[in-house]
C-alpha cells in the first residue's frame, strides 16, 4: 500500500469511523475484506446504489476483497432504516429474483467475477436461542430507540416489531461470520454499520472500520434517488436517456453529481466548480460534461459524446430547453375502456389549447409535436407507452414532458 491510497478512499465519503483505525489496517500489508450488504427488497439500481459499489471498486483495484453479503435471510424481515411502518415479509422467491437482478447490475460497477458472494442464511438460520440470547444481551432498548426512524415511529405511536429490533444485530452476525475490516453502506446505515463493530467486540474480534458515503439526491433535486419518486436515473437506461435525465439536474447540485457519479478525479471537480463560481463555465455544459462522463462509464467511452449529439438533435437543432416541466398523464384521459390517448384532448387538459377544437386546429396546421415529430393526424389516438417519457410542442415556446 502507498500512502496516497487513504486520501483516494476519503475522496467523495461522507464519514470513516474511525480514520485511524483504516489507517491502521491499510498498513497491515494484507487485502482487508471489505463488506457491503445486499438489500434483496430492491432490485432495480440507479446511481444513487452505484455510489457505495463505486467505492467498493476502488477497494478492488487497491487489491482488497469486496464481500457481498445477500440478505437472503435478514431480508425476509427487511432492513427498518428510514421506515416509517414495519415492511412486509418477503418470499423466498422474490429475495432470490431480487438478489439476482441486484448481482447481474452491480456488474456493471464491481468487478463481480473478483467479489467473495455469501448469502446470510448460512449461519443466521443456525442460529440457537443461547446465541440470540447473547446477541441480544449486548443492546439495549435505549440504544435502539436513539435511530430516527425508531424514535420517531414510537413517538408517533407507530408500531416497531421486535424482529426489527433484531435486524442490526443480525446485520452485525455477518460482520462477525466474514471477519470484515471493513463495512460500507449509505449515511443511513449508520446505526447499523456500528453495530456491527460492537457485535464484533463482543466476539473478541478487532472491529470494523464503518465507512460510509453520501445519499445521492435524486433529479428533482427534493429528495432521495429513488424509483418510487421518479427522480432516478437508472444503471440500466439506454444512452440517450441517461443523457437527458442528467441534463435535469438541479444547477447546484452539478458538483455533487460529479463527485459521487463520475471517475472525474479531485482537480477535474475544482476545475467545474471554479468554473461555475467565475461564470467562465454555464451549468448547462457543465451538466453535459457529467452527462458524457456518466453515459461513458455504463455504456463504453464515446457513447457519452453520441448520446450528446442525439439531445443536440433533439433539443438544440429543434429549439426544445434542455430542462422541459414534467406532468403525469393521467389516467383519466385515457379514451373509454384503454390505454388510448387523443392528443387534442391532452392539450386542452394540459391548458396547451384553450379548447379541443382549437387543439385539432394545431395539430392541422403542424403546430404539435411529439418528441421532435410533428403530428399530422388530429384523430389519431396513441398508446400511454408511447407518450410517456415524451416532450410534447406547442408552437415554438410551449413544452410539456409526459411522465
Amino acid at each position: 500500500m502507498i500512502p496516497s491510497d487513504l486520501g483516494r478512499l476519503m475522496f467523495g465519503a461522507a464519514e470513516v469511523i474511525p480514520v485511524e483505525d483504516l489507517r491502521r489496517k491499510l498498513a497491515l500489508g494484507r487485502p482487508l475484506r471489505v463488506k457491503l450488504g445486499i438489500d434483496p427488497s430492491r432490485p432495480d439500481l440507479h446511481l444513487g446504489h452505484a455510489v457505495v459499489l463505486r467505492k467498493l471498486r476502488q477497494f478492488q483495484e487497491m487489491g482488497h476483497t469486496a464481500v457481498l453479503i445477500v440478505g437472503d435471510y435478514t431480508g425476509r424481515v427487511g432492513d427498518p432504516s428510514g421506515q416509517v411502518e414495519t415492511r412486509p415479509f418477503l418470499s423466498q422467491e422474490e429475495i432470490e429474483g431480487n438478489a439476482r437482478t441486484y448481482l447481474d447490475q452491480a456488474g456493471l460497477v464491481i468487478d463481480a467475477p473478483r467479489a467473495e458472494i455469501r448469502r446470510n442464511s448460512e449461519w443466521l438460520s443456525g442460529l440457537r436461542m443461547d446465541d440470540v440470547l447473547r446477541l441480544t444481551s449486548s443492546f439495549t432498548v435505549a440504544r435502539m430507540l436513539e435511530r430516527d426512524d425508531f424514535r420517531t415511529r414510537y413517538r408517533d405511536g407507530k408500531p416497531i416489531s421486535l424482529v426489527e429490533f433484531l435486524y442490526p444485530l443480525l446485520q452485525a452476525m455477518d460482520s462477525v461470520a466474514v471477519e470484515a475490516d471493513v463495512e460500507m453502506g449509505g449515511t443511513d446505515q449508520t446505526f447499523n454499520l456500528l453495530a456491527g463493530r460492537d457485535i464484533q467486540k463482543e466476539f473478541g474480534m478487532d472491529p470494523q472500520v464503518v465507512f460510509t458515503m453520501p445519499l445521492l439526491e435524486g433529479t428533482d433535486g427534493q429528495r432521495k434517488m429513488s424509483k418510487s419518486y421518479d427522480n432516478c436515473v437508472a444503471l440500466t437506461d439506454p444512452p440517450d436517456d441517461m443523457f437527458g435525465r442528467l441534463m435535469r439536474v438541479p444547477d447546484d447540485l452539478v458538483s455533487r453529481y460529479v463527485l459521487l457519479c463520475t471517475d472525474l478525479g479531485p482537480e477535474e471537480l475544482e476545475g467545474i466548480e471554479a468554473g461555475l463560481a467565475d461564470g467562465s463555465l454555464g451549468p448547462a455544459d457543465a451538466k453535459r460534461h457529467l452527462a458524457r462522463a456518466v453515459v461513458d462509464l455504463y455504456h463504453g467511452e464515446g457513447s457519452g459524446a453520441a448520446a450528446e449529439n442525439a439531445f443536440n438533435l433533439i433539443h438544440r437543432d429543434r429549439e426544445l430547453p434542455d430542462e422541459v416541466q414534467e406532468i403525469e398523464l393521467s389516467d383519466g384521459w385515457a379514451t373509454e375502456g384503454g390505454d388510448l390517448f387523443w392528443l387534442p384532448r391532452i392539450l386542452w387538459e394540459l391548458g396547451l389549447a384553450s379548447s379541443k377544437g382549437e387543439a385539432r386546429r394545431l395539430i392541422e396546421q403542424g403546430g404539435v409535436r411529439l418528441q421532435g415529430e410533428q403530428i399530422t393526424d388530429p384523430e389519431a389516438e396513441h398508446r400511454g407507452e408511447d407518450l410517456r417519457g415524451k416532450v410534447l410542442q406547442v408552437g415554438r415556446r410551449k413544452f410539456v414532458r409526459l411522465t
